[in-house]
Order: structure tokens, then sequence, then C-alpha cells
């Protein structure tokens, strides 16, 4: 059985006992999350996809840890001008363990 829902603008496919890393959600550690944008649900045989969203349907999720992703690093310049901006970014994110799918 395997659901998609979507979180922080963006579509995940999970199954049960999945780990996933979305955008941060305020949810505290070890905390469940119920994830209720479920955008479609199969249970092997049917599949079953909403318009927009399936009625009654939603994932059970455990927060795992909330941390941030490897930084990146943002270089802007204009050639012959003498314009150099170097940033960094570091996103942070909401690791999921997925518990239960509810159809």
């Amino acid at each position: 059985m395997y659901a998609v829902v979507l979180t922080g603008g963006k579509q995940y496919r999970v199954q049960e006992g999945d780990v996933i890393y979305v955008e941060k959600l305020n949810a505290e550690v070890e905390s469940t999350v119920e994830l209720t944008e479920v955008l479609a649900v199969s249970n092997g045989e049917n599949l079953t996809v909403g318009a927009p969203l399936v009625s009654g349907a939603k994932v059970v999720a455990k927060v795992a840890a909330q941390g941030k992703a490897k930084k990146i690093t943002v270089f802007k310049y204009k050639p012959k001008k003498d314009y150099r901006k170097k940033t960094g970014h570091r996103q942070p994110y909401t690791k999921l363990v997925i518990e239960k799918i509810e159809a």
C-alpha cells in the first residue's frame, strides 16, 4: 500500500516504514504528524485518485529529527565591474518516518 502526499509544495510517494525528508514542519521531535493532503492512495490492486484530494485519507508520520541540509555556496558577480558577493545557505528540513496510511 502506498500514498502520494503533498507537503511543502512537493509531492512524495510513501509507504509504511519509509523515511522522507520534507520542508521544515513546526513539530517536536518524537511527536506524530498527520499529513491530510493525500492526492492518491493504492492498496495493491485499486488506485484511488482524488479530485484534488482523497476524502478521509491521511498519512500518520513520526518526526525523527529536525535539521539543516549541507551548505550551498551562492556566488554572484558581474564581469569587469568589481562586483562580487559570496553567501551561503542551509535549508532546514524535517525527517519523517511513515507509520500508517489510513484511507
